[in-house]
């Protein structure tokens, strides 16, 4: 993505009902108001139905009664998505997190699994089997990443805002991340503003949310968190227009 445009394609009908639910907290709509909620952002109410009936096949939504809510696994996603917009943090006293691989003899599919989880807890790689970020989060961590791996604290003798920049690609973010807030805020349209909303959360799991030291200056996570919080309470009047009839 270019930082100076942003070509994002349309949601689909699946993606326009899991932005509203991944948006709602509980994460559940009468049925009704979800075929008017993805209505009004330009899907047709057959569509939408088809697409519900098919999420429920996959096993993406639970349906009772004239209810549908997310899925067990979809609410996890939920969580890590709520995490990334209001990640927590604690002060940070130059110490970093240092985790090691300590499993061997694992196939493609599971060494993938265990990179992207890794990179979830927005640790990076410095070399296979070797990953490490600054000790400034608060995060709980899956039992299944533990059991493979071992935990250490240390304090790297590179200077740590070269390292940072050396582990994460800073400029390259921060670039894309202007570009988004400038299309999302000059967005009216509701379709699109959804479309951007989305962009902008997928980007914020991949905010490696550094000390304030170790950031390049003008750094836009603030901004594209309070972005994308103001949407929360545009989508939720979204699904509320939806259940009083409003257009």
């Amino acid at each position: 993505m270019r930082s100076d445009s942003v070509k994002l394609r349309p949601l689909s009908a699946r993606s326009v009902v899991l932005s509203l639910l991944l948006g709602a907290h509980p994460p559940e709509l009468p049925v009704t108001d979800l075929v008017r909620g993805v209505e009004r952002l330009g899907v047709s109410e057959p569509t939408v139905r088809v697409a519900l009936s098919r999420m429920v096949a996959a096993g993406d939504l639970v349906r009772t009664d004239a209810v549908c809510r997310l899925s067990d696994r979809l609410v996890d996603r939920q969580r890590r998505q709520d995490e990334s917009v209001e990640p927590q943090t604690k002060a940070w006293r130059g110490q970093w997190e240092l985790v090691v691989i300590t499993t061997t003899g694992r196939g493609p599919a599971d060494r993938a699994e265990l990179r992207s989880d890794l990179a979830g807890l927005r640790l990076a790689e410095l070399r296979e089997g070797l990953w490490l970020r600054p000790a400034n989060l608060r995060r709980s961590w899956p039992e299944h990443v533990n059991s493979v791996v071992e935990h250490f604290t240390a304090r790297p003798e590179e200077e740590p805002k070269v390292l940072a920049a050396r582990l994460w690609p800073l400029a390259e973010w921060a670039a894309t991340a202007k570009a988004l807030l400038n299309h999302f805020t000059t967005a009216s349209d509701p379709a699109v503003r959804l479309t951007a909303a989305a962009a902008i959360v997928r980007h914020l799991l991949a905010d490696p949310v550094l000390p304030a030291e170790l950031l390049p200056a003008d750094w836009p996570a603030d901004a594209l968190r309070e972005a994308y919080a103001g949407y929360r309470v545009e989508l939720g009047d979204l699904a509320r227009g939806a259940r009083s009839g409003l257009t």
